[in-house]
Parts: C-alpha cells; structure tokens; sequence
C-alpha cells in the first residue's frame, strides 16, 4: 500500500482508507448504508490491515455514535497499528450545544469520542462542516487546547467552501495554531467540482484532500449503467446517488468509458474509477466503504495498478463539465496566469 503526506504535514497515511458509516446501522437512514457489526467490522479491519490500509475513518455523527463504539471495539488491543480519523461539528442530540464548532460542543464531542474509540487520542480530527454562528478564532483555540492536551494529533475540515477554508486557514496561521492539515470532500468522477477552486487552494495551501464517497454513492460502482438501474436493497436504491442529480446521458457517458477501461486493463469497473482519483492532484487518500468481505477486497485491488495517461484522458474526457463563473472565464481569458489544477479539455461557454 502506497503511503502519501497529509497536506503540508509530516504525518504519513495510506492512499485507502476505509470508512466507519456502514458500520452499525443505528437510524433508518445508515441502515441503508449498512448493518455491519462488531463482529464483522472486525473482519473487515483485519482485511484492511492486511493490505496496509490502517487509517479508519468515522464521525460522531454516524448512527448516532455506534459506528464509532463498534470500531473502537473492532480496533482493540491494536490501537497501535490504526489511524483514527473522526468529525464532529454535525448535531449528536436536542440540547442547543449538542451541533455546532463551539469550544463547548467540540470538547464534549472530542470526549465522548474518545471514549466511544476506547482510545486516548485521536490521530485526525475534522470538523464536519463550517459552523458560520461560531467565530473561526473560538473553533481553532478549542482545537489548539485539545492538540496540547495530547486529546488529537492533527485537525482538518470536511465540506468547507473556499473562503471558509482559507479564512480558517489565515487565522491558524496568525495565531500559531494548528492548521488544517485535511479537507475531506466529496470528489469522484461525477463530481469534479472539487477541482474549481478547492484544488487550486489545496495544492496552493498544502492542504491534503480527503476523498469521501469517490464512488459518488455506489453510481460508479459497476452496478448502475444504461438500462441497468441501481440493484435492488442496495443504498443507491435506497437513498439515491450522493450529491445533486447529474444528467443520465453524462453518467452513463462515465459509465461506459469506465467499463472500456476496465475490459482493457483486467479490472473491475470500482477499481478504475478508484485509481483515477487516486491519481489526481492534492489527493492523499480515498475512503472507501464496504458492506462485506468481497466488496473491501476488490475496491483495495485499485491501489495496485496504475492506469495509463491516455486511459486518464479519456476518463477526463467523458467526465468533464463547463465550469461555473468565475472559473470558466479565468479559463477562456487568462489561462496562461489561472492554470487549472489539472488539464481539462475545453468545454467553456462562449464569451
């Protein structure tokens, strides 16, 4: 398993990762992702660590803190071998404090965490979201205190938009506390809007991605494609793909080429689509979810392989979009000083 620096950090992390939130089941809404128990969850680390993918990703938030209680006891009597990455910032129940990035909420949250993990620290740590009613300078003193205290090793966000991220950044920054090290986001091949400007911010500010759902919710799993709509019992089913609804023909666009490169290359349609955000910039590492054995197994496979430059191209190709303003002007009309994060072909609207 290949490891990568997170951001400008010197803190190392395997390019997979697998995420926490099928683990449990605990409201209706996770119960479509998943019921997975103690049991099989530790299965499931096991095949993880096997292949070298020890980082663990989770949130208070996921049903309810079960998903976190079932890792902890997944992971134990082996703390030393896994990376702990969980959130909070998102509401863990009715009182008024319980939600939020306040210095109250978050070391509650950071406690109960803890204690869910049956760990004494936690190796990153991400708010879930921007909390806008909360002072930037009162989020990153209440995450300064809790790296002192030894309670986190590193901090990053989740879901911030670009001035969120750069204005928590400056204010870290001004005065010495940790900066965020991690952005995790939802990126894939359906969802590209990551590289607008969040990208470029990231590669500019050593800011390591974080990708979450680079399936975009199991639509590039293999399973969904032209006449072949989301298997039944499944979450796409259930739930729908993640993010907003894109255009049919644009999905089975990606779909097809994906299956293209998958019949030439000898891997599953999951695995490409995997390995093509793996190797995009500022990405550190991908957090995968799995279900059962087999499916952990094949989505592993995709750190294993590297797909051509031209195999890249033509998944860019039938992935790409016209970019929202101000990006597609910066590209019509001043490209040569606004180089996009990654080549793109031109798909610009006429000026």
């Amino acid at each position: 398993m290949e490891y990568r620096y997170l951001g400008g950090s010197g803190f190392q992390v395997p390019v997979l990762g697998l995420g926490t939130a099928t683990f449990g089941g605990g409201t209706a809404f996770f119960r479509a992702w998943g019921e997975t128990g103690v049991e099989g969850a530790t299965r499931l680390v096991d095949i993880a660590l096997e292949a070298g993918a020890n980082l663990f990703d989770s949130a208070d938030s996921y049903s309810d803190g079960l998903a976190e209680e079932i890792l902890g006891k997944a992971i134990a009597g082996r703390r030393e071998r896994v990376l702990i990455s969980t959130k909070a910032t998102f509401r863990t129940g009715p009182g008024p404090n319980d939600v939020g990035s306040s210095r109250h909420h978050l070391i509650a949250a950071c406690e109960a965490s803890l204690r869910r993990l049956g760990t004494d620290y936690i190796d990153l740590w991400q708010m879930h979201a921007f909390d806008a009613r909360t002072p930037v300078e009162e989020t990153l003193r209440a995450l300064q205190d809790l790296v002192q205290a030894g309670k986190v090793r590193y901090v990053g966000c989740s879901n911030f938009s670009g001035w969120q991220l750069m204005k928590s950044l400056a204010t870290a920054d001004r005065h010495g506390w940790p900066r965020y090290v991690a952005h995790q986001a939802y990126y894939s091949l359906l969802a590209r809007e990551y590289e607008w400007e969040l990208m470029p911010l990231a590669l500019d500010q050593k800011v390591g991605t974080v990708v979450w759902s680079p399936l975009s919710g199991g639509r590039l799993s293999g399973k969904i494609g032209r006449d072949r709509p989301a298997p039944a019992g499944s979450r796409t089913a259930a739930l729908g793909g993640m993010g907003p609804e894109v255009p049919a023909e644009h999905l089975y666009a990606i779909v097809e080429a994906l299956e293209a490169i998958a019949a030439e290359t000898g891997r599953s349609v999951s695995q490409v689509a995997l390995n093509w955000v793996l190797r995009r910039p500022s990405v550190a590492v991908a957090v995968i979810g799995a279900r059962d054995e087999a499916q952990l197994r094949d989505n592993l496979g995709a750190a294993d392989f590297a797909l051509s430059d031209e195999q890249v191209a033509r998944l860019d190709a039938a992935s790409t979009r016209a970019p929202i303003y101000p990006y597609w002007h910066q590209r019509a009309t001043f490209v040569e000083r606004n180089p996009p994060a990654v080549p793109m072909p031109s798909v610009v609207p006429e000026r």
